[in-house]
C-alpha cells in the first residue's frame, strides 16, 4: 500500500468514531476506490507515488469524508437504543419494585450485566456495550467506598492498597474508551457517577454503613433514585437515535442536571462539604468528556 494511501486511511479511521467493524469495512471500500484510481492514473503514465497522491487529493480531506460517513452511520437502531438503556431501566426497576433488597434478584441482575459486558467486549465493543461496561465496573468503585467502613485504621490501610490498583484499571479503561470517542466515555461513566452522587448525598460513613441508616435512606429516596436512572435511560436512547453529533452532545448534558436536582431535592440541601465535593466531582467527571467533544466538534 502506498504511503499516501496508508496515511490517508489512518487519518480517516482516527476521525471516525463508530463501531470498529463498520469503520474497517468503510476503510476497506475507500482503499479499493483509491487503489482503482491509482491504477487508472498509472495507466496514463504517472508513477505509482504520483498516482496515489493525486487519487488521495481527488477524494477530499479525510476529516470531511469521516464526518459524512459518521452522519450516515451515527443513528443506531431502536433495538440498539433500547438495549443500551436496558441496564439503567433494570436498576430503576429494582428500586421501583423494592427488589434491590432481595439478594437473589440483585445477584441475577449482576450476573446478567457481567455476562453481557463480556459478550460485548468480545463482539468488538459495539455502541450498546458502554453503558453495560459502566455497571460492570461499578463493584470496583463501590468496594473502594465500602473499605472505608472497616474499623478505624484498617479502612484507610485497605484503601491505600486497593484504590491505586483500582484507579489504574479504571483510568486505563476510560482512556481506551475515550480514544475511540469521548462521548462513549460519558456513556460508560454515567452509572458510576450517579452511584457516587447518591452515596455522597446519603452521607455514607462508618456509622451510616454499619447501622441501618443506609436501608432507611434508600427506601426514603427510592423515587428520586429511580428518576435519576430513568433520566440516564432516556438520555441513552436519545444519544443512540439522534443523528447530528451536536444533538448527541446535548442529550448527554441533560442527565447531570436531573441528577443534581434529584440529589438536592432528596437531601433537602442537607449535604456536608465532602458530600458536595464528591457530588460536583462526579457530575463534572461525567460532563467533561462531553464538553471536550463539544470543543472538538466546534
Amino acid at each position: 500500500m502506498p504511503s499516501n494511501i496508508s496515511h490517508y486511511l489512518n487519518k480517516f479511521k482516527a476521525n471516525l468514531p463508530i463501531d470498529q467493524t463498520i469503520r474497517d469495512g468503510v476503510a476497506e471500500e475507500l482503499y479499493t476506490h483509491l487503489e482503482e484510481k491509482t491504477q487508472e492514473l498509472e495507466e496514463n503514465g504517472l508513477s505509482r507515488e504520483e498516482a496515489s497522491k493525486i487519487a488521495v487529493q481527488s477524494l477530499g480531506a479525510p476529516e470531511l469524508i469521516a464526518q459524512q460517513i459518521y452522519e450516515t452511520h451515527a443513528q443506531g437502531s431502536w433495538k440498539e437504543a433500547l438495549f443500551s438503556a436496558l441496564p439503567h431501566l433494570l436498576v430503576a426497576l429494582l428500586f421501583t419494585s423494592y427488589y434491590w433488597q432481595n439478594i437473589v434478584c440483585v445477584s441475577i441482575v449482576l450476573a446478567l450485566i457481567v455476562g453481557i459486558a463480556i459478550y460485548g467486549w468480545h463482539r468488538g465493543k459495539p455502541i450498546w456495550f458502554f453503558p453495560w461496561l459502566g455497571y460492570y465496573l461499578m463493584p470496583v468503585i463501590v468496594t473502594g467506598i465500602l473499605l472505608l467502613s472497616l474499623p478505624q485504621g484498617w479502612g484507610w490501610i485497605a484503601a491505600l492498597i486497593y484504590i491505586p490498583l483500582a484507579l489504574f484499571v479504571f483510568i486505563h479503561i476510560v482512556r481506551q474508551t475515550a480514544r475511540r470517542d469521548w462521548l462513549y466515555a460519558s456513556l460508560m461513566l454515567a452509572p458510576i457517577l450517579v452511584t457516587l452522587s447518591w452515596f455522597s448525598s446519603l452521607g455514607v460513613g462508618n456509622g451510616f454503613l454499619r447501622g441501618g441508616m443506609w436501608l432507611a435512606s434508600l427506601q426514603t429516596n427510592a423515587l428520586w433514585i429511580v428518576i435519576s436512572f430513568v433520566a440516564l435511560a432516556a438520555a441513552t436512547i436519545a444519544f443512540i437515535r439522534l443523528k447530528p453529533r451536536r444533538y448527541k452532545i446535548i442529550s448527554l448534558l441533560i442527565p447531570p442536571l436531573v441528577i443534581l436536582f434529584s440529589v438536592t431535592a432528596a437531601s433537602r440541601g442537607n449535604i456536608n462539604s465532602w458530600g458536595w465535593l464528591i457530588l460536583l466531582f462526579s457530575l463534572s467527571a461525567f460532563a467533561i468528556p462531553v464538553w471536550m467533544q463539544a470543543r472538538a466538534y466546534q
